[in-house]
């Protein structure tokens, strides 16, 4: 069975889109599929119509000059397109697989129907609410709108349909889809290349100023969903029942910025650590230092339907976390057995949650063994990607 794949970035950029498609492709494989990528305009300059990154082979397409909105993505959309025939020609797909956003089913369904192949698309997130969060947008604004509607036309012509969570499938059924047409692909972790936490490197922990000290942290992009904002707003409380509490947050994005003002405004700003973005290899180090993790996602659309991979790949390693009640968390998260969740955009449950782990320490190896139990049980790779099989099969058989 051969796939193409079309992607909207990929590895060596790192995000949680580009690991789960990594994870994907290479599960694929090991069933004996065939799988192509390629990539969008979105993917950045590149030097090389193809790429080699970790063993797996990425076609690029080329970045369309600049252009005013719309304008810009309708050229996205014309240079996937030509890229995509390009390769569909010379590869012939059993099955063209678009993952969002939708400016990648669209060129997908064109060349599928011209070439005579069937279109299935995953949506990982709905491009109308990742535009909210960004900010070029409002929930319910002409644009939000269009966009929605475009998503729900591309849904009703596909062959089929893949999403990450339940929300996401609910979300897609109550706009008409029948079913039968939607499986979930559950967001998963490679169970091997995630060891337990280790002890902390001491040298790092110098380095870091975090000698003496209990560290809570987030590792990851700082977005405006992540709910940055309230772990510091949260944190004076903190600080005045443990003063030898710390931030250690690693990573960067559009929030930095704002998060490092806000600590000045706080006067938190000697306690909160920021270490920048590290290199992949490095992660765990930072990880080791952290004792407490905090995921303190906002509620909005974008987090009450999407499971984040950032608490499976804590229960994998063994790390305690604590985590806003969002739907994507509750998806994924027993409270008070794999994790601790509490409610949504509140300041003090965060602090009262984040204390009340502190002192339970005692109940930590047990949140460690049920986490980890969970993700090798029921949220590997191998177990997700078996839910592709089925679909492909009947699709290929239909020719």
């Amino acid at each position: 069975m051969r796939i193409l794949h079309i992607l909207d970035h990929s590895i060596p950029l790192h995000s949680g889109y580009t690991f789960r498609t990594a994870a994907i492709l290479r599960e694929q494989r090991a069933l004996g599929w065939e799988t192509h990528h390629l990539t969008s305009p979105k993917q950045g300059s590149v030097t090389a119509e193809a790429e080699q990154v970790d063993g797996l082979l990425f076609h690029r397409t080329a970045v369309p000059p600049p252009a005013p909105p719309i304008l810009n993505e309708l050229r996205q959309i014309e240079a996937t397109a030509a890229r995509l025939e390009q390769l569909a020609r010379t590869l012939r797909p059993d099955i063209l697989h678009a993952h969002s956003p939708v400016l990648n089913a669209i060129p997908a369904l064109r060349v599928g129907r011209r070439l005579g192949i069937p279109v299935v698309y995953e949506i990982r997130a709905f491009w109308e609410d990742a535009a909210v969060d960004h900010g070029t947008t409002r929930e319910g604004s002409l644009r939000y709108r269009l966009t929605r509607k475009l998503e729900t036309w591309v849904l009703q012509r596909v062959a089929h349909a893949f999403t990450i969570c339940e929300g996401l499938r609910q979300d897609i059924l109550a706009r008409g889809i029948p079913a039968e047409k939607v499986t979930v692909i559950p967001n998963a972790v490679d169970i091997e290349n995630f060891q337990l936490s280790g002890a902390p490197d001491p040298a790092l922990k110098t380095r870091l100023s975090l000698d003496g000290t209990t560290v809570i942290g987030f590792i990851g992009s700082f977005y405006a969903y992540e709910g940055l904002d309230l772990l510091l707003e949260a944190f004076p409380a903190m600080l005045a029942r443990r003063p030898d509490l710390r931030i250690l947050l690693v990573g960067g994005g559009p929030q930095e910025a704002n998060l490092k003002a806000q600590a000045e405004r706080l006067g938190i700003a000697d306690k909160v650590v920021f270490a920048g973005r590290v290199p992949h290899q490095e992660v765990s180090r930072y990880y080791d230092l952290i004792d407490l993790l905090v995921y303190p996602r906002h509620s909005m659309r974008l987090t009450e339907l999407v499971t984040p991979l950032k608490p499976l790949e804590a229960m994998a390693q063994g790390r305690i976390f604590v985590a806003s009640d969002v739907g994507g968390h509750r998806e994924l998260i027993r409270d008070g057995e794999t994790g601790r969740l509490f409610k949504a955009g509140d300041a003090g449950a965060l602090a009262a949650a984040v204390e009340d782990m502190l002192s339970r320490r005692e109940q930590w190896p047990a949140y460690r063994a049920a986490g980890r139990r969970f993700v090798e049980q029921e949220r590997n790779w191998r177990n997700s990607v078996a839910n592709y099989q089925r679909v492909y099969e009947v699709l290929v058989a239909k020719g």
